[in-house]
């Protein structure tokens, strides 16, 4: 008899990457016997107010594309989600979440009809159960969670409960026990890479969720992991200080080949906060590498990590976008502050070092940082001016997730409650700060594209656009509409 496993990946509409830590555990479990499905919320209009890529879209952070028109249901999602609970018979619901949708996943057990825990239990992972497992086990619907690395702990548990035996002691695993005391096991031994399988289970979700826009066109898409960690220490993230384990380029290599043959991806996204954290023996490695795959690629790297040597050569091997964190433009409040410490000369020298390469950049900057103002975050406006020919400049309402300095700040500073749970960091400011309040936070970043791309003779009209009002409105749709023709043009299809 087989032991099921259902993943359920809790997830808005148009958030449209195919999430590799779900599809690595799938394939991990199905090369160990078990029979793995998922049931994925990504076509269903659950909160279409949280559709992030329209969100992004709409403040000008991206390029319009035609992914209005890729897969979505009108179908009932609780009917679908019991007529899957029903035909597959999971002994373990799987279910990965960040922060900002873990309420979501909530919901969604929530509505699994007659489900008794021992019986079908629901295991989380993901960054909310690594960096809140006792938070999340606040919630009745969660039985237990997986802190970190899933690969060895997810494994061991499901082979554990398929035997019939206690799985209280698996490592890496937090519960609470029937008094409501909560335990917390010591951690798994970090995962060598390299030993987890190349063909990640991208077959689980339906083959149109690799379709994502680009840049105003849409590509099948896979996003590849080369390293885990970081060395740098944002303050506003919680994977700051995590060291760094990197694949072998070997074991990249069969990874790329392996979706191009046989999910026919046309674009690869490197998911690396830090790609170019590599040694010039390591950049010549990859180059060399990728030239067998030949596909058009996006990375993320840092200011700190750009020169025109490192960037011509991968050019020349298909990098096709680079995005940047800018984050603030205050140089004195992201130093000390924020925690990224280059200065606002060697983020221009980096950009015209992209620029002058011809690579397509982006910039990704943050508001409402807690004790921030107005007057801070107008130069980060003033700093992506001076970028010269930046596409697009995102930027995202400051986010106080689990696990980060920058939240603990903001509680202590009494601007937000100790137990909030984040949304995305597309939605409104969760803070209260008297010195910025949250309308300001939203008005700055809906307009914060027209204010770095017009000229300053504009800014009064943009500063009328501001205003939530019938006349602010007309103005701000004007402006938006202007910008798209003068700076974006028409979108186009890729295949």
């Amino acid at each position: 008899m087989s032991f099921n496993v259902l993943f359920i990946y809790p997830n808005f509409r148009g958030e449209t990457l195919v999430p590799p830590g779900v599809t690595l555990l799938s394939r991990i479990l199905k090369n160990n016997g078990f029979v793995v499905d998922v049931f994925d919320t990504t076509d269903y209009g659950l909160d279409l107010a949280k559709d992030y890529e329209k969100l992004t879209e709409e403040t000008l952070g991206v390029r319009p594309s035609p992914h209005r028109k890729l897969k979505n249901t009108e179908r009932d999602v609780w009917v679908d989600l019991n007529d899957k609970i029903n035909s597959f018979q999971p002994n373990i619901i799987a279910m990965s979440c960040t922060e900002s949708t873990f309420l979501l996943g909530v919901e969604v057990v929530k509505h699994i009809k007659h489900r008794d825990s021992r019986d079908m239990p629901v295991v989380l992972g993901g960054s909310f159960a690594t960096f809140a497992p006792a938070r999340a086990l606040d919630f009745v619907e969660i039985d237990m969670v997986i802190i970190g690395e899933g690969e060895k702990s997810l494994l061991e548990l499901c082979q554990r409960m398929e035997r019939g035996d206690s799985w209280r002691s698996v490592a890496g695993i937090a519960f609470r026990d029937r008094c409501g005391a909560f335990h917390q096991n010591p951690p798994q031994p970090p995962v060598n890479l390299d030993d987890n399988p190349t063909d990640f289970d991208l077959g689980l979700f339906d083959p149109e969720r690799l379709v994502r826009p680009m840049a105003g066109r849409l590509y099948r898409m896979a996003p590849v992991e080369t390293i885990r960690g970081c060395v740098f220490h944002c303050n506003f993230c919680n994977s700051r200080n995590t060291g760094s384990r990197k694949k072998s380029m070997a074991k990249v290599r069969e990874e790329l080949l392996y979706y191009k043959s046989v999910h026919h991806v046309e674009y690869n996204f490197f998911w690396a906060d830090t790609f170019l954290m590599m040694s010039s023996r390591e950049l010549d490695e990859f180059c060399e590498m990728y030239r067998d795959v030949g596909l058009p690629f996006w990375v993320q790297t840092r200011i700190e990590t750009v020169t025109d040597w490192r960037l011509q050569r991968l050019k020349e091997v298909g990098l096709h976008r680079v995005a940047f964190g800018i984050e603030n433009g205050d140089e004195k409040f992201r130093q000390k502050v924020v925690l990224k410490e280059f200065s606002n000369a060697e983020a221009v020298r980096a950009l015209e070092i992209t620029a002058a390469m011809g690579v397509t950049y982006n910039t990704n900057n943050m508001v409402g940082y807690p004790h921030e103002t107005r007057e801070i975050a107008t130069e980060t406006i003033e700093l992506n001016r001076r970028f010269p020919k930046v596409d697009t400049t995102n930027c995202f309402t400051f986010t106080p997730y689990y696990g980060t300095p920058a939240r603990d700040v903001a509680v202590r500073a009494g601007f937000m409650s100790h137990d909030v749970i984040a949304p995305g960091n597309a939605e409104d400011s969760i803070l209260t700060m008297p010195q910025f309040p949250k309308d300001e936070i939203r008005k700055l970043r809906k307009t914060f594209a027209l204010y770095v791309k017009f000229p300053k003779s504009r800014w009064p009209d943009i500063r009328r656009a501001e205003e939530e009002t019938p006349e602010g409105n007309v103005l701000l749709r004007g402006l938006q509409a202007e910008y798209r023709a003068e700076f974006f043009g028409e979108p186009k299809i890729s295949f």
